[in-house]
């Protein structure tokens, strides 16, 4: 494995990134670690995931559905 050194944290990034490694019950490097793989490596969503996940943001949806009609009606409006 190799090894790298970061030089000149801002203080307040290191500082964002301790709070995190402490949250996380993980060292600084660690945290760094875990970090790079998930800016880097992202874990590809199954398509039963995203499904659920695209269900997921349609129960929060609070307002109701609009009809073809109101849709139209918006989409002129200020055409005429």
């Amino acid at each position: 494995m190799a090894t790298v050194t970061f030089k000149n944290i801002p203080d307040d990034l290191y500082e964002k990134l301790r709070q995190a490694a402490s949250t996380h019950h993980r060292s600084v490097n660690s945290e760094l670690i875990y970090c790079l793989e998930k800016t880097f490596k992202p874990m590809r969503a199954s398509a039963v995931e995203l499904a659920e996940k695209a269900q997921a943001l349609r129960n929060r949806v609070t307002v109701e559905r609009l009809d073809t009609a109101e849709i139209n009606a918006a989409i002129h409006q200020g055409r005429e």
